[in-house]
């Protein structure tokens, strides 16, 4: 594992479950997505941890020889949560500079099922997108339907004028890896979302 890496800014990002107390069926996707993106020759960036969904990742990249890199602050480090395999881990100062360099390295997000901590990323990002300081694809990868509440309340929230109904287009919505490595890797959305907040 190395600390000196490359610049890199055609990454696919993924989020997800730091647990393994989860059904086989999103192991088995986050593992196929982290292989797809290895094979489609971009790197995979990602939390960096040794559990859940990110291992799963990052296994998948590396059963491929693909590129695998952590982010993690500093406290996690610490705690030696990182995964073994990584090609590279990206060290930082806190949570917010870790979500801003995995955003900064990519060209694409994909978020897999997860957490708060995988919610509050994913919202995050598409904010972010919103507002024109993320110009990547944002993908949310729905296996099982695991997101169907998410994306209702999105709906609901365009539905009461609390969002512009075209941002709903800012997420892509994939039902396993293959169709979100292929949304990923899709010509960028350029609509300026920016323009319809106010």
């Amino acid at each position: 594992m190395l600390t000196n890496i490359p610049d890199i800014t055609d990454a696919i990002t993924v989020y997800g479950a730091s647990s393994e107390d989860i059904a086989l069926s999103f192991k088995e996707q986050a593992f196929e997505a982290g292989r797809l993106i290895a094979l489609s020759g971009h790197p995979l960036v990602c939390g960096g941890g040794r559990a859940g969904l990110m291992r799963q990742a990052i296994e998948g990249a590396a059963s491929e020889g693909g590129v695998t890199v952590g982010v993690l602050p500093s406290f996690m480090v610490a705690k030696n949560w990182q995964h073994p395999a990584l090609t590279y881990m990206v060290e930082t100062d806190s949570m917010h500079t870790r979500k801003a360099t995995m955003a900064r390295m990519s060209q694409a997000v994909i978020a897999c099922p997860g957490g708060v901590g995988t919610f509050e990323e994913l919202f995050e990002i598409i904010t972010w997108r919103q507002l024109g300081l993320y110009c990547g694809n944002i993908v949310i990868l729905n296996v099982d339907g695991y997101y169907d509440p998410i994306i209702e309340m999105l709906r609901s929230a365009a539905a009461n004028g609390f969002m512009h109904p075209d941002c709903l287009a800012i997420c892509r919505v994939a039902s396993d890896a293959a169709e979100a490595v292929e949304m990923a890797l899709a010509p960028a959305d350029t609509t300026d979302y920016s323009r319809k907040i106010h």
